[in-house]
């Protein structure tokens, strides 16, 4: 009994899958007794059998200005039949000139099938190998508020399948155009000024282009010859750094907020419009990310000089753990906007929509394609604050690095700016420098021992070396050394050539350890060459090959 019934369950859906008109069928289209029966008769040459053919009919039907058939294009059923004839042409030129202003159209997005089917779309898609009865072709936002432009598939009774603007789609299209269309402005001009030109671009934007990007090039030039003025008359130098701190950023934001005031007053092709719109966005973003972080940088460089020789010294421990976490505070506020910055940006230039293609879609491609090319700087990035929360190195510390001795300068985002001794800058990548080994000789105390290794003869007389060393460090400046019984002598290693004496420098600055330690050599070999010059054994006479 129960296989009977399966057979039957199968049959049944062979069966409703495989006969037109069955309910599978149906969901393909919506279902009208009649459509637009207030329009003259729709001519044979426009097509509406697929997506991209009613839109191509909608572009050719607006260059020859013939909205009549246009309006055939819409679903005016929510119109009364009375004021189809009246409203359907008017309606198809508005649609047109809010889709020329505002939307930059993907032809090879629009599908070409009767079916709506998207040969295209891989297994993962939702609606791979499905026909579709809707399809939305992009969403215009006004006050923050979407308003979706849908394709339908319509069957009105025994006619053949259309595919049209939706219901709902023209019952926006009047507050599209009053917010997204030609302006007041644009309308008053001259007819001429108003027709096309070149590049799908009308007279006016050919003329207002040049002078929209003049009168925005000269409002930066006087806004930064302004605050120079500004910069130059203030009566303190933080003052002034401040000031001309803020040039830059203003200069950014002068000449984007006039390209507004032209984008506000004038509403530009979909071109123009697609790439303005974005770059205002981004305008704004920069001008407040620069002006933060020079702002910023003042204001630490006023609090803490990093370049000062103070911040290097052995008691000043807690400033340069202050310093590298002012230096961290910044990165993480510049992160901050940035990521905010680019969230903004993208939201403003819808670019997602605009452009035809879905950021779901493409989420999983692009953030693996953003990963991998920016795994090296996102590292450096996290290695760079690893650094400055575990005070591993601070700015103004001295380390020995790769058998450099330097000064730590700055902590930036992707490296690791080091000061060697002789004045070299060396610049480690950050995820090099932790990975490294390296000594940190201000970490945790200020005095450190320097080691210098001598070979001697094995009858030489190691106590009177003892007593050289510390006749040596009573000559030298003892502000610069730890105490008396810190220091020492010890023999640390023999062979056939003689033996190695070690002579222990106690230093009180590790920030002058290493002149100490070659002034204090240099006078020890010079006290034993007297030696030898008076007739003393002391260093081996050996070959330089047999040294080797």
């Amino acid at each position: 009994m129960f296989r009977i019934a399966s057979l039957f369950l199968i049959f049944a859906l062979t069966v409703s899958i495989g006969v037109p008109g069955s309910s599978f069928a149906q969901d393909a289209v919506f279902e009208e007794d009649a459509m637009n029966v207030g329009l003259s008769d729709v001519s044979d040459s426009v097509d509406r059998s697929s997506p991209r053919g009613t839109m191509e009919a909608l572009i050719d039907l607006a260059e020859v200005r013939d909205f009549d058939q246009a309006a055939h294009l819409l679903d005016l059923s929510n119109i009364p039949k009375e004021r189809q004839r009246e409203d359907g042409p008017a309606l198809a030129a508005a649609l047109f000139e809010v889709i020329d202003r505002n939307v930059v159209i993907n032809w090879a997005d629009l599908i070409d099938r009767p079916d709506g089917m998207d040969a295209n779309a891989t297994t993962n898609s939702a609606v791979a190998g499905q026909t579709r009865r809707s399809i939305l072709l992009w969403v215009l936002t006004i006050d923050d508020r979407p308003y979706p432009m849908r394709l339908d598939r319509i069957k009105a009774g025994d006619a053949e399948p259309v595919w049209v603007f939706s219901a709902r789609t023209v019952s926006n299209i009047a507050k599209l155009h009053d917010h997204l269309g030609p302006s007041e402005m644009e309308q008053s001009l001259p007819s001429w000024a108003r027709q096309d030109a070149f590049w799908n671009l009308m007279w006016w934007e050919v003329i207002g282009l040049p002078v929209m990007l003049l009168l925005s090039a000269l409002g930066g030039v006087l806004t930064y010859k302004g605050l120079s003025r500004v910069a130059y008359q203030a009566d303190r130098d933080f003052m002034t750094r401040i000031v001309r701190s803020t040039r830059m950023p203003a200069v950014i934001f002068v000449t984007t907020s006039i390209i507004a005031t032209f984008r506000s007053i004038f509403v530009f092709s979909g071109v123009i419009s697609a790439v303005i719109t974005p770059l205002l966005a981004l305008g704004y973003v920069l001008s407040i990310l620069i002006l933060v972080v020079n702002v910023v940088d003042r204001i630490i460089d006023h609090l803490v000089q990093f370049d000062d020789d103070d911040l290097k010294s052995v008691n000043q421990d807690e400033r340069r753990a202050m310093a590298t976490k002012i230096a961290l505070a910044r990165r993480i506020l510049i992160v901050i906007i940035f990521v905010v910055g680019a969230g903004i940006v993208l939201t403003e230039a819808n670019m997602f929509r605009t452009f035809g293609f879905s950021l779901l879609a493409s989420a999983g491609a692009m953030t693996i394609i953003l990963g991998f090319a920016a795994r090296e700087i996102l590292s450096n990035i996290m290695s760079s604050m690893q650094i400055a929360i575990n005070q591993s190195a601070r700015i103004g510390d001295k380390v020995l690095y790769k058998d450099h001795i330097c000064h730590v300068e700055r902590i930036n985002f992707t490296y690791v700016q080091l000061r060697d001794w002789t004045g070299v800058r060396l610049i480690v990548p950050v995820t090099e420098f932790v990975a490294e080994a390296f000594e940190n000789w201000t970490l945790k105390e200020a005095k450190m021992k320097r080691l210098i290794a001598i070979r001697v003869k094995h009858r030489t007389d190691v106590s009177k070396l003892r007593d050289i060393f510390f006749d040596v460090i009573k000559e030298m400046d003892a502000n610069e050394l730890g105490t008396e019984d810190e220091h020492m002598v010890v023999v640390t290693d023999h062979d056939v050539f003689g033996q190695e004496v070690t002579f222990g420098l106690s230093c009180a600055d590790p920030n002058t350890s290493f002149m100490v330690e070659c002034d204090l050599r240099e006078r020890l070999i010079n006290r034993l060459q007297d030696l030898e010059a008076a007739g003393e054994d002391i260093f081996p006479n050996t070959a330089a090959a047999e040294s080797a």
